[in-house]
């Protein structure tokens, strides 16, 4: 089980450093480009608005209180960390959708150049670039039914002790369903399957959705994740999962 669990972590060490190849650069740009200005603009935007309510609060509060406006701050930055996580992080993975499967289907061309996926025609190409977004939101429907139980229980005494583990565990394996979807579902693995899939190699896939939550949360790092977890993900699926599926 722990080793299972580390190579699952370590595939996506190795995304990250699969980053620079030749024939992935364009593919990775894209969402890099995707997710800095969106973390970006949020932050910006963030920052302006509380610029303007931090001079209306020193506007009204005593020389004696001055030091909350530094308090402010403070609470910004842990309030746009959490809602940069969620809000953006959702928002840049609808957007990319269409090219990180473009991605994995270019990674798994290099480990397999001539027994990878076949290129599909234009038409379906395009009818996939149209229609992702709506994938991705039916992921998402899926990952609020798994996190409204976390969130009652975080609730209930005694038991709300156990609400970190849950939260980890949980989004660990919403972050390994989410990008194993790209390289599985270029193969035609359907969403039931892929859950059936990932359930037997389930320290496999924690190990997995667990490094990529780690890297999610490091400043700077975050914005390479998506394309390093979806590269991971690929060479997870074709080193350790093909034969299973």
């Amino acid at each position: 089980m722990s080793n299972s669990f580390t190579r699952g972590a370590g595939y996506v060490l190795t995304g990250l450093r699969w980053l620079p190849k030749a024939g992935l650069r364009g593919f990775v740009a894209i969402p890099l480009l995707i997710n800095t200005l969106l973390f970006g603009g949020g932050i910006w935007l963030a920052a302006s608005q509380l610029q303007r309510l931090d001079q209306a609060v020193q506007g009204w509060l005593p020389n004696w209180l001055a030091w909350l406006h530094w308090l402010l701050w403070l609470l910004f930055v842990l309030t746009v960390l959490v809602v940069i996580f969620y809000a953006f992080s959702l928002v840049a993975n609808l957007i990319a959708a269409p090219f990180n499967g473009l991605l994995a289907e270019r990674v798994e061309k290099m480990i397999k150049p001539d027994g990878g996926i076949q290129p599909p025609p234009a038409e379906a190409s395009w009818r996939e670039l149209l229609f992702s977004p709506l994938t991705e939101l039916r992921k998402l429907l899926y990952f609020i039914a798994w996190a409204i139980p976390v969130i009652v229980v975080s609730f209930v005494p005694v038991a709300n002790v156990a609400a970190p583990v849950l939260w980890v565990v949980s989004t660990s394996w919403m972050l390994a369903l989410e990008y194993a979807d790209y390289p599985l579902g270029n193969r035609g693995v359907n969403p039931q399957a892929q859950r059936r899939l990932l359930r037997r190699h389930w320290p496999l896939t924690l190990g997995f959705g667990g490094m990529t939550l780690l890297l999610t949360l490091i400043p700077g790092l975050n914005l390479l994740v998506m394309p390093a977890a979806v590269i991971g993900a690929t060479l997870m699926w074709n080193k350790e999962l093909s034969d299973s599926a």
